[in-house]
């Protein structure tokens, strides 16, 4: 039976920093190279940012002992400074990052549709370390 519409995750954080650092550390390559794995075994070696609606972004993510790799990559379709950021991936998958400022805490809400290889928990448990790695990331510089 195919499921006629997608199932959509949701993960957050609240991060302890004002909404223009969250952004710049969320968007630029040469901060998101240093936060955007799920464990300690994986890293992002490149990543390149196109951040402008209708521009291309990609980021390398392989395991540290060579075994395995991939691109993840995407086409922008809505980008609002400093508030949201909308992309599609290259299997037609949506994303939707949103950005609420209070003050100097920023809560980071990323809503994906999920893919149809690995479980639900398992795509839901690795956007979260991602996420929580970014906050630790973030509050650490």
């Amino acid at each position: 039976m195919e499921k006629s519409e997608s199932t959509t995750i949701s993960v957050e954080a609240t991060i302890a920093a004002p909404v223009e650092k969250v952004w710049q550390y969320w968007t630029s390559p040469e901060h998101i190279i240093h936060w955007n794995a799920a464990s300690d075994d994986w890293h992002t070696p490149y990543a390149e940012n196109d951040l402008r609606t209708g521009g291309k972004f990609k980021s390398r993510m392989e395991a540290r002992d060579g075994s395995m790799g991939f691109d993840f990559e995407g086409i922008y379709s809505n980008v609002i400074v400093p508030r949201l950021i909308e992309y599609s991936l290259g299997d037609d998958r949506k994303v939707k990052v949103e950005f609420s400022a209070e003050g100097n805490v920023t809560q980071v809400t990323e809503k994906f549709d999920v893919e149809q290889i690995n479980s639900v928990e398992l795509q839901r448990t690795g956007w979260q370390a991602i996420l929580n790695n970014f906050k630790k990331y973030v509050e650490s510089h």
